[in-house]
């Protein structure tokens, strides 16, 4: 009896103990890390360029272009959140690149057919 004893002792530390290996936050345990989410193009223009062009883009304040009718491409809607043209500021010290590319997408949703 004393023997059955120990063996379920040791058997419970050996069963405890590997359950906790495979719950452990080593490395090596953890699944393969997920790409970074997608910045959200909407809640940067809120943050950034509503104050200008206003939350419908239409707006038109300090001379900010209507982004309704805005004609440009998708290149140059980088190019101009990236370097700025006239009063606008430029934001490639303030955002990142997938930022800008995802603010630039936001913009062709306020465009107005």
């Amino acid at each position: 009896m004393k023997q059955l004893l120990i063996f379920c002792a040791i058997a419970t530390a050996v069963w405890a103990c590997g359950g906790a290996e495979s719950s452990s936050d080593t490395p090596s345990s953890q699944p393969a890390a997920a790409a970074p989410a997608k910045p959200d193009g909407k809640k940067i223009y809120k943050q950034y360029c509503v104050t200008c062009h206003g939350l419908y883009g239409d707006m038109g304040a300090s001379g900010a272009f209507n982004l309704t009718t805005s004609a440009l491409t998708m290149e140059e809607r980088i190019a101009v959140i990236t370097k700025g043209r006239g009063a606008m500021t430029p934001f490639e010290n303030l955002l990142d690149a997938d930022e800008i590319e995802a603010v630039a997408e936001y913009s062709l949703e306020l465009k107005v057919e």
